[in-house]
Order: C-alpha cells, then structure tokens, then sequence
C-alpha cells in the first residue's frame, strides 16, 4: 500500500479573495480585510470588527455556511483535474467540519415555532454534519464521511483523518477542509470573553505578536484540499502542491479557554508530529502559526515553539494570517493549511501585517509586515483550539510543485485504477 499522501487540489474563499489565487496573492502583500461589522441583529453597528466575505447570498435555509463551503469545494476540485466520471467515487472520502447546522434558520424557526410535530426539515439541518454532507452529495462523492467540530483545530484535525482514512485504505482520495460564518451568538460571546480586538482603525486592530496587541477578529472563510494517494496522482499526471508528512493530535486541559502558562502540552505536540513525519527540527523553515493576537495565545505558542526547536527555532520563519483574514475559528485550520502549501510552492513566507513593536516575549522571526523569499523544504502549521483542542501538520514542498507529474508508466497506471475501481 502506497504510505504517502499529496495535495492535489486547493480551493479557497475568504474576505480578501474568492478564490485560491486571489487569497494567496492578497496574502503575499498583506491586504487587508478588516471592517466594522454592521447588520448583525442585537448588536450595534460598528461594536465589532470582522473579516467578512462579501457578495455571498444565503441559501433556502438562510445559511451562508454551504454556499462558500460548496464554492471552496468546486475550486478545490476543478483545480485537481480530477474527473469524477472516471473514478469510482466509493473511493473518495469527505472529512469536513463547520460549527454546526445552519444557525440562523434553526434561530428564526425557533422565534415563530407553532407547535407543529414535523421533524424534517428539521432534523437534517439541526445535524452538525449538515452542511458537509449536503456538500458531499452534491458533488457526489460517497465513500466516508467524518465530520468533527473542535473550534479552531477543526479544519486540522479534518484534513488529519481524511489522510489518516487514505493510509488506512479506505479511500485513496480525501476533500477535506472547513468552513465559517459569522453569527451574533458567536460574536456576542466571544465578545464577552473580552478576547476581541477593537480600534479607531480596523486595518490595525489585530497586531499578532506585537506588544500592543490586544485580541483577535473574526472572520469568515472556508477552504478545501483535496488529499490524494501518491499513486493515483502520478498514475493521472496530476499536479502537486506538498506532501503531507504526518500530523499529531494533543490537548491541553488547563481550561475550557485558558493554556498551560508552561505550554508544555504545545511543545508535546510539536516533538510528536516531528517524529511521526521523520523530520528533526532544522528541517523546518517555515511555520504557520495559530497566532491569534491575544496576549496569551502568543506568548505560549512562542514557548512551545522554541521548546520543542531549540536553537533550530532561531532560523524559523513564523508568521500568521490572522490579523488581515481574521480568526477563522472553524475554518482556520483549513485556511492557513492551505495557505501554507501555497508558501511551499512558491518559496516564499507570508507577513504577519501590524506587527510594528514586537513582543520580547514573542522573540521569533514573525517576519513582521512584508514577506519575504526563501526556499521552503518543510512547514508546519499549528492549530491551538478553544477546549484545549491542538494540532499540527507538517508539509514537505514537492519537487516541481504546480507542474502536473508525468503520467505513471502504463502498468504502474492500470494498476492504480483497479485499486480506485475495486
């Protein structure tokens, strides 16, 4: 059984770009998506800042989630070239997470129930999986499904067992990614968590790593990847953005919110999924970090880094996306994992806009308000969730990546399409 699992396919809406190109190119130059946030029932206008994706229309269920999550898919997909005709779609597998079913039609529904006993369309759109499967079937893919919602690691921890699922033999292609909206309970209480980042200036209001930082902001977004056995993709000449070496699992249970001062959970992580992807620490040139902006977030993650690298840490590119998309909760994972296989094809580590004063605490390279080229072998991206959810994957650049490999020799080929037709 081939053990090796590649990125074929990248799609990606966000509030800079709607598409894969347009949110890389955004990224590179550290434009901005920021705005005050207007229009959200109970909550006055320009309270809260967000990164929102603009032009997206609801669908019969009042939700935003599907539409960008099914746009992200169809990119990720078309970018692929896989042709879903030719494929036994048995053997393509759908691991996706979101924060839950339409929150907005559950909402309204609920205002004006009558007392009627109908249970669908309920009980479909109350489901977490909701929306993911809804995506799946109308791309009609039907192998497994694996749905999980784990805040910010969801993204991470989906694309985890959607390779996992590739290695086991389930399946020998995987979509996998996430996908976010915004919503007045969820802004209301993070909000109340006082963990937002507030300003005169919504361009600067979130400064990961920065010593005036002061919180994150939230952002809207989704992405899918489409994973795929190493032999499928050579066997049909597809093109390839990395490998994925291996991906670790922790948590840390200090607190529902709160993080281990010591961030010996992190440092766990890290020595764990450079172990599981046989890498040694100077291997890594570029990490992407969770890097929400809060005051102590930052620190922790800069501790554990450091921890687990050693004086490899100290020629680390470490940057973070977040203050420019937002915090895309659910879809972050999913977002900055793609964004990382981006850097690795095109050599180059994205800037962490707004980070004027560094934090001494934060003492790494977080390539502070421009990007900067460098040849990139291996990256690794962090995802530190609320709940004490942590994840990371590692990401080896593949050689030639965005040229399509050579179609596998004709038996070699055959070969792989029995595995994907069995």
């Amino acid at each position: 059984m081939d053990d090796r699992v590649v990125i074929t396919g990248i799609g990606m809406v966000t509030a800079v770009g709607r598409d894969r190109e347009s949110t890389w190119n955004a990224v590179k130059a550290g434009r901005n998506g920021v705005s005050k946030l207007c229009g959200m029932p109970g909550i006055p206008d320009g309270l809260l800042l967000g990164a929102t994706v603009e032009g997206v229309g609801l669908d019969r269920y009042g939700d935003r989630n599907f539409p960008i999550a099914l746009a992200a898919a169809r990119e990720a997909l078309d970018d692929s070239r896989l042709d879903l005709k030719r494929v036994d779609r048995s053997r393509i597998a759908h691991s996706y997470g979101t924060c839950g079913g339409p929150t907005p039609w559950m909402a309204e529904e609920y205002a004006r129930r009558d007392g009627t006993t109908q249970i669908k369309p309920w009980w479909e759109n109350l489901l977490y999986s909701a929306v993911p499967t809804r995506v799946a079937n109308r791309l009609g893919i039907y192998g497994p499904r694996m749905v999980n919602s784990t805040a910010c690691a969801t993204g991470s921890i989906a694309t985890i067992s959607g390779m996992r699922a590739i290695l086991d033999g389930q399946c020998d292609i995987a979509f996998v990614g996430s996908a976010q909206t915004l919503h007045p309970i969820l802004s209301a209480g993070f909000y109340n968590m006082r963990v937002l980042a507030n300003a005169d200036d919504p361009a600067s209001a979130c400064r990961p790593f920065d010593v005036n930082r002061t919180g994150f902001v939230m952002g809207e977004g989704a992405a899918t990847l489409v994973l795929e056995r190493l032999s499928s993709a050579r066997a049909r000449g597809a093109s390839i953005y990395a490998e994925i070496l291996g991906g670790a699992l922790m948590s840390d249970s200090t607190h529902v919110t709160d993080l281990s001062a010591d961030s010996r959970p992190l440092t766990h992580l890290l020595a764990r999924t450079l172990r599981k992807s046989n890498l040694v620490p100077s291997d890594v040139a570029y990490i992407n970090a969770h890097g929400t902006g809060t005051k102590q977030n930052d620190a922790m993650e800069t501790r554990g880094i450091r921890a687990a690298f050693g004086s490899a840490a100290n020629h680390l590119c470490v940057s973070t996306i977040k203050a420019n998309l937002g915090h895309l909760v659910n879809a972050a994972g999913a977002v900055e994992l793609a964004i990382t296989a981006m850097a690795l094809r095109d050599g180059f580590a994205p800037p962490t806009v707004n980070l004027t004063h560094p934090d001494p605490d934060c003492d790494l390279d977080c390539v502070p308000l421009v990007g900067r080229r460098r040849a990139l072998e291996h990256a690794v991206k962090i995802s530190i969730a609320f709940g004490g959810h942590l994840a990371a994957v590692a990401l080896r650049r593949w050689s030639g990546a965005g040229e399509r490999c050579e179609p596998a020799p004709a038996a070699v080929a055959a070969v792989a399409a029995r595995r994907m037709a069995a």
